[in-house]
């Protein structure tokens, strides 16, 4: 009998904009101008491409010879960040293959090299089509065939292909990938293949339907036979007209109508029974009620159960063992998401986009104490909360993908919330927000030591003249505390402020900018600042030497200040360096 084989999996991933739907529609071109006409409005995240419509997009595998054994393939298309990090399953990529998408004229970007570090982390095999080539100036296309096409062109426009080519293969070098041109590589283990192409003159789509097919065929025999248990993985829920459904993918066995499924979750498993179950149908964005499906395929899931169900979650076929399933679930999911003992607090929209993000953030050597999917709530600002004693870099939330609570933000206070829906934005974000954090709290333990002040006298609010001396100041630079040490411009100790008033109100201290008045006792201010426009704070030759250590956390006000009091300080002949 002989052994059934499923369709290959295959996510299209990239960099925004670089042409990862193009390739597609260009791909479903028939499909595209249904969906329109239909009035699909959601945008469905998987396409099933049958082998009848593989054969028909690339001529080249009938002239080859090929015999293909693939029913097609199962593409995936999330927008943006989620190309494929809500793809996982236990062990690993639930794509079997993916295809890489970079535009030719702009290379390697930040998202390009977060993909690419994934795509490695999941040992996910992958090609890369070089999209865009009609970009490139001066191009035309002069032959079906892709090689000679590329021979054919203009010496200019071949040297200026051939100078982008390099760059990208140099930069795919440096993340460890030896690439070349497809044509050019015999043994596809050891090399990552390039398919020059463009979604807009569909150059190179037959080339890049061939290699998948034959890498397919090649490599992917014994991965892709169908076994006997139904698994899957929710993709997301959608909600259309006021009905729940889930979409989701079947990676492996067949499921019928009548089945019962288990739905991994935090706590125990949702069983439930399918109330509706439809299939995509071939090149479109249209399901349609089905009895019994085969992998891989795209479903719409209509289900019994009114318990949450979250994205990214596995579901199998459920037949009274629940125990073992449960202790399934239980291991897949301690696998994926590894917390430390301290650290910041992470949310995202699937399990598959946490365990995404976790991985990135090892990366960054940024531990994480707690990590969910869902909105951020009033749990995950209350953990942030308690970090703030231990280690304020940590009192912070991050959502990938995700929003925050109404309850949650009305008791998030001091706690740094930061959410975004592209993954490598998010953690730039969050690494810029750590050092600068860093540099604050390094700053406030040096200025608990000693402060930089410089204060300008406002000789028009002269309030008393002694028992205390009460008078305007207007803090030109740094920050004006209560009992700091004052001297003037000839290095002459003025006193000590006693009491800062803003607005007839006492203050504990006063920043940049404010104008309020202080009270110095034990001077007459007539006699001792009657000819003063400036007054510092008076700092020790030690607590220089520490500031001017620690120079990179002043600011240029401050920086400049601290050379006025150098100065000050030499010219009264205190030996001090700048």
């Amino acid at each position: 009998m002989e052994t059934k084989i499923r369709q290959p999996i295959v996510t299209v991933c990239g960099h925004v904009d670089h042409g990862k739907t193009s390739i597609l529609d260009s791909l479903r071109q028939s499909c595209v101008q249904e969906s329109e006409a239909g009035g699909i409005t959601q945008k469905i995240s998987f396409t099933l491409y049958p082998i009848e419509q593989i054969k028909k997009t690339c001529p080249l595998i009938e002239k080859s010879g090929i015999k293909l054994n693939i029913p097609g393939f199962l593409f995936i298309d999330t927008p943006g960040h989620a190309a494929f990090t809500n793809l996982r399953k236990r062990g690993g990529s639930l794509a079997d293959l993916a295809i890489l998408v970079i535009d030719i004229n702009e290379g390697i970007k930040p998202q390009t090299a977060e993909v690419i570090q994934i795509l490695k982390h999941n040992k996910t095999p992958f090609i890369i089509a070089l999209n865009k080539i009609d970009n490139i100036s001066g191009w035309r296309k002069l032959n079906e065939n892709l090689k000679e096409n590329i021979e054919s062109q203009a010496t200019n426009v071949k040297q200026n292909f051939q100078e982008k080519l390099f760059t990208i293969i140099g930069a795919l070098n440096a993340h460890g990938f030896e690439a070349d041109l497809f044509y050019n590589i015999s043994d596809f283990t050891k090399k990552i293949a390039l398919i020059p192409c463009s979604a807009k003159t569909k150059e190179g789509l037959q080339e890049l339907i061939m290699m998948l097919c034959g890498l397919s065929q090649k490599y992917l025999t014994n991965r892709l036979k169908l076994g006997k248990e139904a698994r899957g993985i929710i993709l997301e829920i959608k909600k259309e007209k006021a009905i729940n459904y889930a979409e989701a993918i079947l990676h492996d066995g067949e499921l019928s109508k009548n089945d019962e499924i288990a739905i991994a979750s935090f706590g125990e498993p949702i069983i439930t029974k399918i109330r509706i179950l439809e299939e995509i149908q071939p090149l479109c964005a249209r399901f349609k009620p089905k009895d019994k499906v085969q992998a891989s395929t795209g479903l719409r899931l209509q289900l019994v159960t009114k318990e949450e169900i979250l994205p990214g979650m596995p579901f199998l076929i459920y037949k009274n063992n629940k125990k073992e399933i449960e202790k399934d679930f239980k291991k897949e999911i301690s696998e994926n998401i590894k917390t430390n003992k301290q650290g910041i607090i992470v949310k995202a929209d699937s399990l598959g986009s946490l365990e995404a993000l976790l991985t990135l953030l090892k990366q960054q050597n940024i531990p994480v104490v707690k990590a969910g999917i869902g909105t951020i709530n009033k749990s995950d600002i209350i953990s942030a909360k308690a970090n703030l004693d231990i280690n304020e870099l940590d009192a912070i939330v991050i959502g990938f993908n995700t929003s925050i609570d109404e309850d949650a933000k009305e008791m998030q206070g001091k706690i740094k919330v930061l959410t975004n829906d592209v993954v490598y934005k998010l953690i730039e974000d969050l690494v810029e927000f750590r050092k600068e954090k860093a540099q604050e709290i390094e700053k406030a333990r040096l200025m608990q030591l000693a402060t930089i002040c410089k204060l300008k006298i406002l000789h028009q609010y002269v309030f008393r003249n002694s028992n205390p001396a009460i008078f305007g100041v207007k803090v030109e630079t740094g920050k004006l505390i209560t009992n700091l040490n004052l001297i003037d411009d000839t290095n002459e100790k003025v006193g000590r402020t006693k009491n800062i008033q803003s607005e007839n109100k006492p203050v504990e201290q006063a920043t940049h900018g404010m104008e309020v008045a202080i009270s110095i006792p034990g001077i007459n201010f007539e006699r001792k600042l009657k000819d003063k426009t400036f007054l510092y704070s008076d700092i020790s030759e030690s607590q220089f030497k520490t500031f001017k250590k620690n120079k990179d956390l002043l600011s240029p006000d401050e920086i400049k200040t601290l050379s006025e009091i150098a100065e000050i300080k030499k010219k009264q002949k205190e030996d001090w360096g700048q």
